[in-house]
């Protein structure tokens, strides 16, 4: 067994140095994000509340009354941007949905406003819940709403399906969110406590990973999430994948799966190419009402 000291931590959650081409992944990204908008219209920045960060893009679906899709970028709670991940529009449009992707503040802030792990998950919250509120007036059906996140995008997302959404606003419903899909996510943060490339930004504190650890949760009581990662990604991640299953259960995470041939990186975009495992998946969340 190897020693899990800061060493091996790096080695497993620095997914970069995982991925040697990993910058021609993010160039692909941007040039295809960059053609979506261009194509699609979207409505852009719009603020689903007044603090950092806190805007979404909204690609309307090619018919009303859609399902719609919320998408949640990961970079480890402190990098990236929704700019970078309009790619993801297109192909879930091709699905039928309204997509909306989502911006956040990113750790660590500022000393004047430090960011949580906590306070982005509390932001999530917020953006879901404007979507309900006002995702009609873009053809959107706020009955029929899907998260998709990524990576630390898929730790959000699962917080999500656990949210207690009469104490986010006493207007929505109980069971405003059903369904999410997680890709390559992570849903016990005590790792990155011990991962020395994070721990400057995060700054999580032990209470905060209580707080934040999905795993740690007892299961929601209603909804479904799909939890899968590359089949080349580290050890680790494949880890959390199975802890999330075995710990809300297989009617709570019907699906658990390692995707062969994807990396950490590769997998978004497989989302968005008709006739994947991954995109098929998408394509049965989407579709259950």
């Amino acid at each position: 067994m190897p020693t899990k000291d800061a060493a091996w931590h790096d080695r497993m959650y620095n997914n970069r140095a995982l991925v040697p081409d990993f910058a021609d992944h993010f160039a692909h990204w941007t040039s295809a994000s960059e053609q979506a908008r261009e194509t699609l219209k979207p409505a852009l920045d719009v603020p689903y509340g007044d603090g950092l960060n806190e805007t979404l893009d909204i690609f309307p679906a090619a018919r009303a009354d859609a399902p719609v899709v919320v998408f949640i970028h990961g970079g480890y709670w402190r990098s990236l941007d929704k700019s970078d991940h309009s790619f993801v529009a297109p192909g879930l449009r091709d699905l039928g949905a309204c997509v909306v992707v989502v911006n956040y503040a990113l750790c660590p802030g500022t000393p004047e406003q430090p960011v949580t792990i906590p306070d982005i998950a509390l932001q999530m919250a917020k953006a879901t819940a404007w979507v309900w509120r006002h995702i009609s007036e873009h053809g959107g059906d706020a009955g029929n709403i899907t998260v998709i996140g990524h990576s630390a995008g898929g730790h959000l997302a699962a917080m999500l399906l656990g949210c207690d959404w009469k104490k986010v606003g006493r207007d929505l419903p109980a069971g405003l969110l059903r369904k999410a899909l997680s890709i390559s996510g992570l849903f016990d943060l005590a790792p990155m406590r011990k991962t020395p490339f994070l721990q400057g930004d995060l700054r999580l504190t032990p209470t905060q990973v209580r707080m934040a650890s999905p795993a740690k949760w007892q299961r929601p009581r209603k909804g479904v999430l799909y939890a899968v990662a590359g089949g080349d990604e580290s050890a680790e991640f494949l880890r959390h994948i199975r802890q999330i299953h075995q710990a809300w259960g297989p009617q709570t995470v019907p699906v658990c799966e390692a995707l062969p041939g994807l990396n950490h990186f590769s997998i978004v975009t497989d989302l968005t190419r008709s006739g994947t495992r991954l995109n098929a998946l998408a394509q049965q969340l989407i579709a259950v009402s």
